[in-house]
Formats: structure tokens, C-alpha cells, sequence
């Protein structure tokens, strides 16, 4: 039995967030979501979210946002699309997000970091994990830090439609490649709900990953072995392309956020290896590892429906043409 709470939820809107926000509704807490464009989050509202518009970079409506709230679940991140440096839109908007917590004593704040970014700074993104986790630790704050890796929906359009369509699979290479336990954000979202009746997890990271790593080759056979296909077509990019494409396009204020992803992904074909024991993270949630889903069954599950769907799309154009051609 749970112990049911106000929530605020940064990110909700993003594709680990919206997850969280379900979860935390279907296990019976009262949610509000904080968004700078409330028309883009009327499926939040459908799922019984409360919705007030803001900006982390606004501090004001921060405040606004957190009238009520027993907890914080911090899933927000810079987007692709933002015409701002991740040091402007992501660093920024924490340090005003923490300030107003401790100054209106909201102490219950989960924050969702990325895995070794202590290790690998010169990529903005996890230099701002980094710098996070450190301002959390320096704080009064009761935090719990869940340290993820890449996820599972990403592979979808990058390897599993691709491999699907014929179409070439871009990956990082020039390197030894990258191994990466990818995880399903709708598990993400059970750890980072259940942390907030956990109060072994107060003050303390946790590593948050899938049941195994993978390097992109290998998520290229395995899609073609679940889609039916034979080999892909895969372009390897080079480091050196990687970096000289990064050089050029942060020369253009509106083209940051892309030099900043552009950084994250040279860790691709880096040779590392981003996963971690899980015995000790599943005990303190109290949840079950059989439950999180494995990339086999993620890519089998979505070629399923895809193909289901195919099926009856040409079951639907054979209708119509029958209707055009009657003999």
C-alpha cells in the first residue's frame, strides 16, 4: 500500500515523462505536470494530470508550480529543437528548480541523471547530470538520484524502422563500439514512482539500466532477425566526421542543442560500456526484475504490430479497389 502525494513532474511532456506521469496516476497519486506549451499536453490532462504552465528558466512560475506539492520527479532535459545551449535551457532552469524547493522546504526531489557522467564531462549533457548530482549532494534536499542509460524507444527509429524499410542504418565508428543497456522508459518511470514511498533511497544514486548491453550491431541483427529481413545496409560514421560536423554547427547560435547531441553520440563508437549491477537498485525499490523488459521482447513487440498493422492497411486498400474495379 502507498502512501499518496501531490507530485510535481518536470519533462512530462517528454517521452520518459509523460511514463511517469501515467504510472504515478495509475498507482494513485495526484499529478501536476509543469509545461511551457499547455496545448501540446492535453493528453496529460486526458490522463487525469493537473497542467499549469511554466518555464524552469522563469522562476516565478516555478513557484507557482510548486503550491501543494510533496515531491518533485525531475525528468526534464533540453530539447532538440530549443534554440538555447543544454548549459542555458538544462543548468539554469536546475539551479532555479533547487533553490525554490529548499526555499519553500519541498525536500523530496527525484532527479533522473545519465550513467558515468562523471566520466565523460566533454558531452554537455552529462557534464549537466554531473553538475546536478553535485549541487543535489551539496543540498538539504532528500534526493534520489536514478543514473539511466540510452532508451529502448530510441531504437525505433534509428535501427528497427530502418532495418525494416530497406533503408541504411546510421552508426557511430571509427572506434571500438559501445555497449549500452537500453531500458523501457515505462520501466524507468516504475523505479522513479516507487522512490517516492522509499525512504531507504533518501540521499543516495542508484544505477537504472536493462537486463543487458548491447552495441548497435548487434540491435541490427536482432532487428532483421525479428523483422524477417536480411543484412542492412549500415554507414559507419568516423569520429573525425562526427567532430568536424559538431565544429561547424556551433558556430550557428540556433544549431547549439544539435552540437550538444552531436557530442553525446560520438560515445557510440567510443568502446564503452554503459550498464551496471542492478541486484542492489531492484532490492531498495522493492521491485521485481523479471517485470522489466527485455530489448528481445521491446523489438518483437513493436515489429508485431507493425506488421499487424501493415496487414491491414492492404487489407483496407484491397476494399477500396474492389469497390473502384467490381469484377
Amino acid at each position: 500500500m502507498i502512501d499518496s502525494m501531490q507530485v510535481l513532474v518536470l519533462g512530462g511532456t517528454g517521452t520518459v515523462g509523460r511514463q511517469i506521469a501515467r504510472t504515478a496516476i495509475d498507482l494513485g497519486h495526484q499529478v501536476r505536470c509543469l509545461v511551457r506549451t499547455p496545448r501540446k499536453a492535453s493528453f496529460l490532462q486526458e490522463w487525469g494530470c493537473e497542467i499549469t504552465q511554466g518555464d524552469l528558466l522563469i522562476p516565478e512560475s516555478i513557484d507557482y508550480s510548486l503550491d501543494g506539492i510533496d515531491a518533485v520527479i525531475d525528468a526534464a532535459t533540453g530539447r532538440a529543437d530549443d534554440a538555447k545551449s543544454v548549459y542555458e535551457t538544462d543548468w539554469e532552469g536546475k539551479l532555479n528548480l533547487y533553490k525554490a524547493c529548499d526555499r519553500l522546504s519541498i525536500k523530496r526531489v527525484i532527479f533522473l541523471s545519465l550513467l558515468a557522467a562523471d566520466q565523460h564531462r566533454q558531452v554537455p549533457l552529462m557534464d549537466i547530470k554531473y553538475c546536478t548530482e553535485q549541487l543535489l549532494a551539496k543540498s538539504s534536499l532528500d534526493y534520489t538520484i536514478l543514473q539511466g542509460v540510452a532508451f529502448m524507444q530510441g531504437i525505433i527509429n534509428q535501427f528497427a524502422i530502418p532495418v525494416l524499410e530497406s533503408q541504411t542504418v546510421w552508426i557511430g565508428g571509427g572506434g571500438s563500439p559501445a555497449e549500452i543497456a537500453y531500458m523501457n522508459t515505462q520501466d524507468v518511470a516504475r523505479f522513479a514512482v516507487a522512490a517516492l514511498n522509499r525512504p531507504e533511497t533518501i540521499r543516495k544514486s542508484f544505477p537504472v539500466v536493462g537486463p543487458k548491453a548491447w552495441t548497435a550491431d548487434d540491435i541490427v541483427k536482432l532487428c532483421e532477425k525479428s523483422c524477417g529481413k536480411e543484412k542492412s545496409k549500415v554507414l559507419r560514421v568516423s569520429k573525425f566526421l562526427m567532430e568536424t560536423t559538431q565544429t561547424i554547427v556551433s558556430f550557428f547560435e540556433a544549431s547549439l542543442p544539435i552540437a550538444d547531441r552531436l557530442a553525446f553520440s560520438e560515445l557510440t563508437g567510443s568502446g564503452i560500456t554503459l550498464d551496471a549491477p542492478m541486484e542492489e537498485t531492484y532490492k531498495a525499490f522493492g521491485l521485481n526484475p523479471e517485470e522489466t523488459s527485455t530489448l528481445e521482447g521491446y523489438i518483437k513487440e513493436y515489429y508485431s504490430m507493425i506488421m499487424k498493422r501493415m496487414r491491414e492497411l492492404d487489407i483496407d486498400i484491397d476494399k477500396e479497389e474492389k469497390r473502384r474495379v467490381p469484377f
